[in-house]
């Protein structure tokens, strides 16, 4: 049996050694020559040098296709109908797919290699986002792990969004990264301020992006990035809203309550932020100091594994705890959640559980 399954190891081991190695190759020493990507029957056509993957050929082109994962097929946002050219689809696309997207010719771009003239469908909004040059006007540490970045727009100097929408934010090339990166964020700020952006970003253990904006980015540093991005947006409606957020899940919350007291919304609305311990929460004074501004607003902080120092007096236990007490069956409630996989699935499913249809569940899941 023990031979049995090192044989399967090492057939593995060299399988992957295999396609690694077949990568490289075709990397170095294919070559496609020119090739042309037809967008939209037509509507705009571009010839590109071959070998490269259709996701980075579009952005050479001034076109942003939103990634959150830097092109690494883990993220599932880089969808478009590819209808001619894209050759078989991948196992690394399989996951991310319904039945219906593969019958209807979805891929993800950053899967797909220009090896061939393409013919392909874009949403017409892609056109209009675009890339932005940006100073970093205030670095400042929110918690031990999270740091606030404070950008001013430069060129050009405004942005118009909707607020709970993200950029993607351009990692130059450094020692953690051998070529730039794109990493996606959401915006803390509000549509009302257009000139500067807030972003908030959670350092990840050997993350490209979170290292260098952790360790190397500095204030006065020029940045680029594109957008805007997203679905994550408040809809118009009489409904009370429910936030729900846990770490940097909080920045595009902050935004959504931005255009609440911007636009003087004043539906009820009710903010749960959840974390571990008392040094793990941030915002406390801004979020209390949106009461004011939205005066329906009730703000509700609760850890999950308070110490004896935190002497904390406020709620305990996930957010999924503290759900219900806001959340009872028949309340007409549209919910916006954000912050890691796991809890926006567990929230999802507890949501629906006490009657909240799905289809007034909007998410954004942090990878």
């Amino acid at each position: 049996m023990l031979q049995t399954i090192l044989g399967l190891l090492t057939l593995s081991g060299f399988a992957g050694f295999l396609a690694l190695c077949l990568e490289v190759a075709d990397m170095y020493f294919a070559n496609y020559g020119e090739c042309d990507i037809r967008i939209n029957d037509g509507e705009r056509e571009y010839t590109v040098q071959g070998g490269g993957h259709l996701l980075g050929a579009l952005g050479d082109q001034g076109i942003f296709v939103p990634s959150a994962c830097g092109g690494r097929g883990s993220c599932g946002l880089c969808k478009l109908r590819v209808l001619e050219g894209a050759g078989p689809l991948l196992p690394t696309e399989t996951p991310y797919l319904s039945p219906e997207e593969r019958a209807n010719h979805v891929r993800l771009s950053c899967q797909v290699k220009v090896r061939n003239n393409l013919s392909i469908q874009i949403p017409p909004e892609l056109f209009l986002i675009r890339e932005y040059s940006a100073r970093v006007e205030r670095i400042r540490n929110l918690t031990e792990d999270i740091k606030e970045i404070r950008l001013s727009l430069l060129e050009p100097d405004t942005m118009e969004f909707k607020g709970g929408q993200y950029i993607q934010f351009e990692i130059p090339e450094y020692a953690g990264a051998d070529e730039p990166v794109y990493r996606a964020y959401s915006l803390a700020s509000g549509p009302g301020e257009p000139r500067r952006l807030t972003l908030i970003v959670t350092r990840v253990p050997d993350g490209v992006a979170s290292t260098y904006i952790h360790t190397e980015l500095r204030e006065g540093n020029e940045v680029r990035i594109n957008g805007p991005y997203g679905e994550f947006y408040l809809r118009e409606s009489a409904r009370d809203i429910l936030m729900v957020a846990t770490g940097s899940g909080l920045a595009p919350i902050m935004s959504l309550l931005h255009q609440m007291a911007d636009q003087r919304i004043q539906r009820k609305a009710t903010v749960v932020f959840g974390a571990r311990q008392r040094k793990d929460l941030f915002y406390l004074e801004e979020l209390e100091g949106f009461k004011e501004r939205i005066p329906s607003l009730e703000v509700i902080f609760t850890l999950s594994r308070p110490s004896e120092e935190d002497r904390w007096q406020g709620e305990r236990g996930r957010v999924t705890e503290v759900i219900p007490k806001i959340v009872h069956p028949g309340h007409e409630v549209e919910a916006y959640i954000c912050g890691n996989p796991a809890m926006v699935e567990s929230c999802e499913e507890l949501l629906v559980r006490l009657g909240v249809p799905r289809e007034r569940i909007y998410y954004d899941k942090f990878t």
